[in-house]
C-alpha cells in the first residue's frame, strides 16, 4: 500500500465516523485553546504589571527619614533622624552596589501663577538623573540640566496637566511662571503618563526645579533646618546587587547621623525592587498553574484520542481480518491506524490554535485596564503548543495502532462468520 493510498484510506475512515471524530478532535482542541489562552492571559498581565510599575519608576528604593527604634551606643532610642543635602554625596561613594543616590524635596501647595492662571501646586526640586529614575519623559523642551543646577538657575519643567491649569492648552516653552513671587522660565513639558502610585502625588500635576534651585528659593520651614530634605532615591546597579545595595545606604546613613544600621526603623524604604519581585513571583506561579491545568486538559483530549480509537479497532476488527487474509502486513495496518489518530489530533490542535488566536485578537481590540495589556501570544508559545500537541498526538495514537496490527486474522474471520 502506498502512500497515498494510506492517507486516503484514513480520511474515508475517518470522515465514515464523523460524529466521533468531531467529539475527539473538540477534546483537543479545547485543550490548544486552554493553553494558549491561559499562557497569553499570564504574559499580558506581566507585561501590564511592569509597565505601571515603570510608569512610576523602575527599580527604585525611596529612603524615607523615621525614628530610630534601637540604642546606638550612647545614643537613645526614639529619637527623630532627617536627611540633609549632603547626604546624599557620602553614601554615593560608599554604596558601590547602588547605581544612583539623589536627593529630593518637595513643596506642596506652593502658590504658582502664568500670565493666564494660578493655581496651588506641589512643587519639587532634585538633580537631572530624577527624570530617567522616574520615568519621566520629554514631550516638548528638555528637563533641567547638571549645569542649571550647578548655577541654580530658576528653570522649571512643568507636568501636563500643570500646562493645561497655567496655559489652557497654549504652549508653554518659553513662558515664565511665578512661584511665590520668584520668576521660573520654563524649559520643558512632560509627556503625559498614567501612574497608579506615588509618595507625594502624580507627576503629572507637578512642576520640577532643579535641586539647588528648590533648597535656596524654597527651603524647609522650622523645626527642620533649612538644609534638610524628604528622601533620598536609590537605584541598585542591578537586582543582583539589590540586597547589598540596601545594605550599603543603611550602613551610610547610619554613620552619618548615628544609628544601628540594622535598625529599619530609622531609615524607611520603599523598595520597588522587591515589591518588583514579589509580583514577578504570583505572576510565575499563577502562569506555571494556568499552563498545568492547560497541559492536563490537552492529555485529558489525547486519551480520549485513544479511547476513541481503540473502539474503532474492536469495530473494524473484521476489516482488520480480511485485510490481513488478503496479504496486508502488520506495518501497513499500524501505519493506518496511527495516521488516523495524528490527523485527528493534529487538524484539532490546528482548528485550536486558530480560535485561540482569533480570541487574543478580538480581546486585544477592547477597552483594557492599565494593569492588562492584552492577549499576548509568541511563536515561541504556538510552537511549544504545537510541539506539545505533536507528543500527545503520537502517544495517544502508539497503543491504538499496536492493537490493530496485533489482530488476528484467523479470529476476525470467525468473528465475522459467526456474527
Amino acid at each position: 500500500m502506498t502512500l497515498s493510498d494510506l492517507i486516503s484510506g484514513t480520511l474515508r475512515a475517518l470522515w465514515a465516523n464523523k460524529l466521533r471524530t468531531a467529539l475527539t478532535m473538540f477534546g483537543i482542541a479545547w485543550g490548544i485553546v486552554a493553553i494558549v489562552l491561559m499562557v497569553a492571559a499570564g504574559e499580558g498581565l506581566r507585561a501590564g504589571q511592569a509597565r505601571n510599575a515603570e510608569s512610576f519608576g523602575k527599580d527604585i528604593i525611596i529612603v524615607f527619614a523615621g525614628r530610630t527604634s534601637l540604642q546606638a551606643g550612647s545614643l537613645r532610642a526614639g529619637r527623630i533622624v532627617r536627611w540633609n543635602d549632603t547626604d546624599h554625596l557620602a553614601v554615593k561613594q560608599e554604596a558601590s552596589a547602588c547605581e544612583h543616590v539623589i536627593p529630593e524635596l518637595g513643596r506642596s501647595a506652593l502658590p504658582v501663577r502664568s500670565r493666564f492662571n494660578n493655581g496651588s501646586l506641589l512643587v519639587t526640586g532634585s538633580l537631572p538623573p530624577f527624570a530617567g529614575i522616574r520615568s519621566i519623559d520629554v514631550e516638548a523642551g528638555r528637563f533641567y540640566s547638571d549645569e542649571d543646577d550647578a548655577l541654580g538657575r530658576r528653570v522649571a519643567f512643568i507636568g501636563s496637566d500643570v500646562q493645561k491649569q497655567l496655559f489652557s492648552g497654549r504652549p508653554a516653552l518659553g513662558e515664565t511662571i511665578h512661584i511665590l513671587d520668584l520668576p521660573y522660565t520654563v524649559t520643558g513639558v512632560m509627556r503625559e503618563k498614567k501612574q497608579n502610585s506615588s509618595y507625594d502625588g502624580r507627576d503629572i500635576t507637578k512642576v520640577f526645579i532643579p535641586f539647588h534651585s528648590i533648597m535656596r528659593d524654597f527651603p524647609v520651614k522650622p523645626p527642620w533646618t533649612a538644609h534638610q530634605i524628604d528622601r533620598l532615591l536609590v537605584t541598585p546597579k542591578s537586582w543582583a546587587h539589590h540586597e547589598q545595595c540596601k545594605f550599603q545606604v543603611r550602613r551610610a546613613l547610619g554613620r552619618l547621623h548615628d544609628f544601628d544600621p540594622q535598625d529599619k526603623e530609622a531609615a524607611g524604604m520603599w523598595d520597588t525592587v522587591e515589591d518588583a519581585k514579589g509580583v514577578r513571583q504570583i505572576l510565575d506561579g499563577m502562569e506555571y498553574f494556568l499552563g498545568a491545568v492547560g497541559v492536563a486538559t490537552l492529555f485529558l483530549g489525547g486519551i480520549g484520542v485513544m479511547n476513541v480509537m481503540l473502539v474503532a479497532v474492536r469495530e473494524r476488527t473484521v476489516e482488520i481480518g480480511v485485510r490481513k487474509a488478503v496479504g496486508a502486513t502488520a506495518r501497513s495496518i499500524r501505519w493506518q491506524f496511527f495516521l488516523e489518530a495524528l490527523i485527528v489530533a493534529m487538524l484539532s490542535g490546528s482548528l485550536g490554535s486558530g480560535v485561540a488566536f482569533g480570541l487574543c485578537y478580538l480581546v486585544n481590540q477592547l477597552p483594557l485596564p492599565d494593569s492588562f495589556v492584552g492577549m499576548l501570544v509568541s511563536w515561541k508559545m504556538a510552537l511549544g503548543s504545537f510541539a506539545l500537541l505533536g507528543s500527545v498526538a503520537v502517544l495517544s495514537a502508539l497503543y491504538p495502532a499496536s492493537r490493530a496490527a496485533a489482530v488476528d486474522p484467523v479470529v476476525a474471520l470467525r468473528h465475522e462468520a459467526g456474527g
